[in-house]
């Protein structure tokens, strides 16, 4: 008698639980695994850099190939790839439609060529800040988060080289900030060879701007002659945007330059849940191939992780 009233009793609860989640909407159910998620990822276009400079590929179409050929829906646009479209309304337009006809979401530009943020000279180093503008108001256009620039500045190894690099391109980026700022725009410097690549460096560096919306994209790799996972260490507290750099890949599909188990957990470990782009960078296997290598990597991270 007793186990017949428990399985009445489960019988009830069980049929209230299966009525209560049948009655939540679909897409509510599946935000809320999204949101569940130790972190998300999206896709930094220098992955498909060569299909890109070959003409194989159309910036204007990057979301597309994005979403339907690897199953993301979040990407990071480089500048080199629309140079001249920082300023071009209708082009900007028409990036905009595509990723929002898509579903696909704008994450951040990474900004090249445009000045040494950190430069010596004042006037160039102001020129660098300028130039830098027009890409933060593209942007915010396209609903992207960030800008992601360089420090760039002096080239010598010495300790007075160290804390002189410092001061320059820590003026740059407050300035640049001090602009992005109203906009609700991020600032967001990646180690990116240089002094950038010493992660104790850049986050002195960040810091003395005092300027929350300046901040770090830590890349897995780019640290040569510094520690990457210290590196990332370093720079994870002040992280606005993650960089999954892989390369290569064994036969059980790990990177082999990187530990991405190791590193994903000093990610997580920072309370960070954001954004995590992959950049492959490799030589073994194509694009795609390296692309979805990466992308497998990390969900079997998060899988780990979660």
């Amino acid at each position: 008698m007793i186990h017949h009233f428990y399985r009445r009793d489960f019988i009830s609860t069980a049929s209230a639980g299966l009525g209560a989640a049948l009655a939540i909407p679909k897409t509510d159910l599946f935000a809320q695994a999204e949101k569940a998620k130790p972190f998300k990822i999206s896709l930094a276009q220098w992955s498909l850099h060569k299909s890109l400079q070959q003409k194989k590929l159309d910036n204007l179409d990057f979301a597309k190939v994005t979403k339907e050929k690897f199953g993301i829906e979040a990407v990071e646009y480089v500048n080199q790839f629309f140079k001249d479209k920082a300023k071009d309304a209708t082009y900007l337009a028409e990036m905009k439609k595509r990723t929002s006809d898509l579903g696909v979401t704008n994450v951040l530009i990474m900004v090249d060529g445009e000045g040494a943020l950190g430069d010596m000279d004042e006037q160039k180093r102001t020129k660098a800040v300028e130039n830098h503008y027009k890409w933060v108001d593209a942007a915010k256009y396209l609903g992207c988060h960030s800008i992601r620039v360089n420090a760039e500045t002096v080239k010598g190894k010495t300790p007075e080289d160290y804390e002189e690099g410092k001061k320059l391109a820590s003026d740059g980026l407050r300035r640049l900030s001090e602009y992005a700022k109203p906009l609700n725009m991020n600032v967001i410097v990646e180690n990116h060879g240089g002094w950038s690549s010493n992660g104790k460096w850049l986050s002195e560096t960040i810091r003395m701007t005092g300027l929350a919306n300046c901040g770090t994209l830590p890349d897995f790799g780019n640290f040569y002659e510094y520690d990457r996972y210290q590196g990332v260490t370093d720079m994870m507290p002040l992280a606005k945007a993650v960089s999954a750099k892989s390369y290569d890949f064994d036969v059980e599909g790990n990177d082999t330059k990187t530990d991405f188990m190791k590193m994903m957990k000093i990610v997580l470990d920072a309370n960070y849940h954001g954004w995590v782009g992959i950049e492959y960078e490799g030589s073994k296997l194509s694009e795609d191939e390296g692309i979805l290598a990466t992308k497998k990597l990390l969900e079997k991270c998060m899988a780990a992780l979660g």
